[in-house]
């Protein structure tokens, strides 16, 4: 499997498979929200476009970086959300780099969002499809973020025929990041110290997560390798 490792600037082409990367803390926090029960994210392509997906179904829950603002529900913080009672609800996520990644490679045939807690899982989906090429997102920092790096290059790793990869390196690397430091000493806005230790839990979750259009919508499910979405 050869692998990419691009920005969002640097998306030139339509990837056959991509891997869009946001640990710190985008898909962090979605894959808490399915662990709370939500039955999908949908990522939103504007603040204002999230607001409007709410008024229309007042039912969804909606969720943003920064500070709480009217209109939104939830913060992008795992620590903020772990308690989150989201049984069956549908989850508007707008973030300023992973859903801005997944949304640029929308017509992908195959898009997964991932972070460290469900790297495995979505190592394993990249094995049991096997492509020859897979474009991994790297939305942080345009592309130089270390934490989406270091995870990226893990799961390039781990999906390479199951090759044996030591994780420390990687999670010392992201670790060690701006991020990672942003959020520790509170320079973020919506977020707590405990989000570094929950983005760093490797393989908490056992599912990957995919994204595909769905009635216009782009939306993001978890699944399990053998619910992997066909070409």
């Amino acid at each position: 499997m050869r692998a990419r490792f691009l920005g969002i600037p640097e998306l030139t082409d339509v990837p056959d498979v991509a891997v869009v990367v946001d640990v710190m803390r985008a898909y962090t926090v979605a894959a808490w929200a399915f662990t709370r029960g939500a039955e999908r994210v949908v990522l939103a392509e504007s603040l204002e476009d999230a607001l409007a997906l709410k008024a229309r179904r007042p039912g969804w829950v909606t969720l943003k970086d920064g500070s709480p603002a009217p209109g939104f529900d939830l913060v992008n913080s795992p620590a903020l959300l772990r308690d989150t009672d989201l049984a069956g609800r549908t989850v508007v996520q707008k973030t300023t780099a992973g859903t801005v990644g997944a949304l640029a490679v929308k017509d992908a045939s195959l898009v997964l969002c991932a972070s460290f807690v469900v790297a495995e899982a979505t190592a394993r989906l990249l094995r049991q499809r096997a492509p020859r090429e897979v474009t991994f997102v790297v939305t942080g920092g345009d592309g130089r973020a270390e934490e989406d790096l270091a995870c990226a290059e893990y799961i390039a790793g781990r999906a390479d025929d199951g090759d044996v990869v030591d994780a420390a390196p990687y999670l010392r690397r992201a670790g060690a990041s701006r991020a990672a430091d942003e959020l520790r000493t509170g320079v973020r806005d919506g977020s707590a110290p405990e989000d570094v230790a929950l983005c760093l839990e490797l393989d908490r979750f056992p599912f990957a997560m995919a994204a595909a259009v769905e009635d216009s919508l782009m939306v993001l499910r978890q699944v399990t390798p053998a619910d992997a979405p066909p070409a």
